[in-house]
C-alpha cells in the first residue's frame, strides 16, 4: 500500500508540472505595433548581436588602454648543464704548515704550499626567475590609438540605434502585411459565402428550368477563381506570421496575437500631407555614423604622423635564482629606459601617411555623397508617400462604390433583372477594386513607417 500511495503521488506532482509547463507553453503572446516594436528590441537576435558589438567595443577601448598602464611580467627558466665548467687558481701558500719557532728554510716553503681545488664557474641545475615592471612614458601612436577605439565604440553604439530603428520598422511592416491579409480573407469569406448561396440557389433554379446550365457553370467558375484567391492569401498570411515571429525572437511554435486592427491603425496613423514637415538630415542615423567614420579617418591620419615621434619606455627587471652558483656576476635589480628614435623607412612612414590623407579625403567625399541621398532619399519617400495617399483615398472610393454596384447586382440578378455574365463581371470588378484597395493601404502604411525611420520618428516610440 506504501508503495502505491508513493506511485500515486509521484504521478500528481507529475501531472502538476505537466499542466504547468503545458499552460507556459501554450500561453499567447499578444501583440499591438508598438508592443511588437519594444518586444523585438527586447529579443531580435540581430539586436542581440548588436548588444554584444558594443561590449566587445568597451572591451577593445580597455584592451587600448591597458597598453599605456603599467606592466608586470614573471619569467621563469630552468637549465641544466651537461658539464660545469671550473677554473682553479693554481698553488698557494698555506701559512699553518710553516714551522713556528725555527728559521725557514727553503724546503719549508716549497712543503708549504698547496694546489687550490678547483671552483666551478656554474651549477648543473638551475631556475632563475625574472620579475619585470615595465611603463610606456611616451608613444603618440598610443594616444592617437587610445582615441581612436573610443571612436570605434561610438561607432558600434550608433550601429546599435539604427538597427534599432530598422528593427522598428521591418516589424511594423510585418504587421501590416498580416493585418492586410486578415482583413481581404475576411471580405473574400463573406464574398464567397455569397457567391455560395446564390449557386446553391441557381442550381436549384437550374433543376427547375429557370435557367441555363451555362449561369451556372459561370458562377462555379468564379467561385473557384475566389476560393484560389482565398488559398494563395492564406499561404502568404502565414509566411508573413512566421516572419513576423522571426522578427519578434520568437519561436514559430509560440502562438501570437495581434490587437490592433486595421482600421484603428489608419485612424490612429495620421495619414495626411507631411511636406510641411522639415527635414533636418543630422538627425539620421546614417549621417551621424558617417561622421563618426568620418573621426576615424582623422585619427588614422594623426596616427600615421605619430610615427615620426620617438617612442619612450621604462622598465625594472629583479631577478632570482634557486641554485645561485659560487660566483655569480648576474644583477639582481636592474633598471633602465628605452628611446626609440625613427630615423630612415626607405619612405614606408611617408607612404603610410599619404595613404592616411587619401583615405580621409575619400571618407569625406563618402560623407558628402551620402548627405544627398539621404536628402533624395527624404524627399522621394515624401512624394512616393503623398502619391500613395492619394491613390488609398481614391481605391477606397472606388471599393465603396464596387460594392454597392455588386449589392445591388445580386439583387437585380435574383429578380432576373441581371444575367450571370453581368454579375460575373461585377463580382470581379469589385474583387479587383478591393484587392487594389487593400495594397493601397499595405503600401501606404509602409511608406509611413519608412518615412518615420527616415524623420527617426521611431525613438520617440518606446
Amino acid at each position: 500500500m506504501n508503495l502505491i500511495r508513493k506511485c500515486f503521488f509521484v504521478l500528481v506532482i507529475l501531472g502538476v508540472f505537466y499542466d504547468a509547463f503545458g499552460q507556459e507553453k501554450s500561453e499567447i503572446l499578444k501583440l499591438s505595433v508598438i508592443d511588437a516594436q519594444n518586444y523585438a528590441l527586447q529579443n531580435n537576435r540581430t539586436i542581440q548581436s548588436a548588444k554584444i558589438d558594443i561590449e566587445l567595443a568597451k572591451k577593445k577601448v580597455w584592451e587600448t588602454t591597458a597598453m599605456g598602464l603599467p606592466q608586470f611580467n614573471v619569467t621563469a627558466n630552468y637549465s641544466h648543464n651537461f658539464v660545469v665548467p671550473q677554473v682553479s687558481f693554481g698553488s698557494y701558500l698555506d701559512t699553518e704548515l710553516l714551522p713556528i719557532g725555527v728559521p725557514l728554510t727553503k724546503e719549508d716553503f716549497d712543503n708549504a704550499y698547496k694546489t687550490s681545488p678547483p671552483v666551478s664557474l656554474g651549477v648543473k641545475n638551475n631556475m632563475t626567475f625574472d620579475f619585470t615592471l615595465s611603463q610606456l612614458i611616451f608613444s603618440g601612436e598610443y594616444l592617437v590609438g587610445l582615441q581612436a577605439a573610443k571612436v570605434f565604440k561610438e561607432i558600434s553604439e550608433k550601429s546599435y540605434v539604427k538597427t534599432e530603428i530598422q528593427t522598428k520598422e521591418s516589424v511594423a511592416n510585418s504587421y501590416y502585411i498580416v493585418l492586410v491579409l486578415g482583413e481581404n480573407l475576411n471580405v473574400l469569406n463573406e464574398s464567397l459565402k455569397i457567391i455560395e448561396q446564390t449557386y446553391e440557389e441557381m442550381v436549384k433554379m437550374n433543376e427547375q428550368g429557370f435557367n441555363e446550365q451555362t449561369d451556372v457553370d459561370q458562377l462555379k467558375i468564379s467561385m473557384s477563381n475566389v476560393q484560389t484567391v482565398i488559398n494563395s492569401l492564406e499561404g502568404q498570411k502565414d509566411v508573413s506570421v512566421k516572419l513576423l515571429k522571426l522578427q519578434l525572437g520568437i519561436d514559430f511554435s509560440q502562438s501570437i496575437v495581434l490587437t490592433d486592427n486595421l482600421p484603428g491603425i489608419i485612424e490612429q496613423g495620421n495619414l495626411t500631407h507631411i511636406s510641411s514637415i522639415d527635414f533636418n538630415v543630422e538627425n539620421s542615423i546614417d549621417y551621424q555614423i558617417m561622421s563618426t567614420t568620418e573621426k576615424v579617418s582623422v585619427l588614422n591620419l594623426k596616427r600615421q604622423k605619430t610615427k615620426f615621434l620617438p617612442t619612450i619606455s621604462a622598465f625594472y627587471r629583479h631577478e632570482e635564482q634557486t641554485n645561485a652558483p659560487s660566483f655569480n656576476f648576474a644583477l639582481k635589480d636592474l633598471i633602465g629606459a628605452t628611446v626609440t628614435i625613427p630615423i630612415f623607412s626607405s619612405g614606408q612612414r611617408l607612404s603610410q601617411l599619404q595613404q592616411a590623407k587619401f583615405d580621409l579625403e575619400k571618407t569625406r567625399l563618402s560623407f558628402e555623397d551620402v548627405t544627398q541621398s539621404l536628402i533624395l532619399e527624404y524627399e522621394k519617400a515624401s512624394t512616393d508617400y503623398q502619391t500613395l495617399l492619394s491613390n488609398y483615398r481614391s481605391n477606397k472610393e472606388s471599393m465603396a462604390l464596387s460594392k454597392r454596384i455588386y449589392d445591388k447586382t445580386i439583387i437585380k440578378y435574383h429578380e432576373g433583372v441581371s444575367t450571370s455574365f453581368e454579375l460575373t463581371q461585377i463580382q470581379n470588378q469589385y474583387l479587383t477594386s478591393e484587392s487594389n484597395y487593400y495594397n493601397s493601404i499595405l503600401s501606404l502604411l509602409n511608406a509611413k513607417a519608412k518615412l518615420d525611420r527616415i524623420l527617426n520618428k521611431y525613438e520617440e516610440v518606446q
